[in-house]
């Protein structure tokens, strides 16, 4: 029985489009994450489930904090899948850090799948508050009306 499938020109040339190689359903597309402040630091979350620890790389370079992982399959060899929605290969994120961090003291951990990175706020990128001098106390004016 021969099927017609009209999404499939279109499903071909958005894999291409996505990076996919042709003939190839496995290729990593993203790596989820959440960035949000609190308190003097920010912290990144990013999703890595069944990622092998030794494969996570996260450095900082002229201002560029990147992330990389690597998810492997089991061994195709006598493998027959039935469903195949997990991508592996190599993944990439890469993220631009402004002037008020710093670099030198982001740490991270991996646990449970997730990737936690913490971005301290450097310090003279915190708000402050500046004390004004020389300010002489209130004066009152009085003014008088004539009816």
């Amino acid at each position: 029985m021969l099927r017609f499938d009209p999404f499939h020109d279109i499903d071909t040339v958005a894999r291409q489009l996505l990076g996919e190689a042709a003939g190839t359903a496995r290729a990593p597309r993203f790596m989820p994450m959440d960035l949000f402040k609190t308190g003097d630091h920010y912290v990144l979350n990013a999703d890595l489930p069944g990622v092998d620890p030794g494969s996570v790389d996260v450095s900082v370079e002229n201002g560029t904090l990147t992330l990389r992982a690597e998810r492997s399959l089991p061994s195709a060899e006598g493998v027959q899948w039935i469903a195949s929605e997990r991508f592996a290969g190599r993944f990439m994120r890469q993220l631009t850090l402004g002037e008020g961090v710093e670099a030198d003291k982001i740490s991270a951990t991996y646990q449970d799948g997730v990737l936690s990175i913490m971005i301290p706020v450097a310090a003279k990128a915190t708000p402050r508050r500046i004390e004004i001098s020389g300010m002489s106390a209130k004066k009152s004016i009085e003014t008088s009306s004539s009816s």
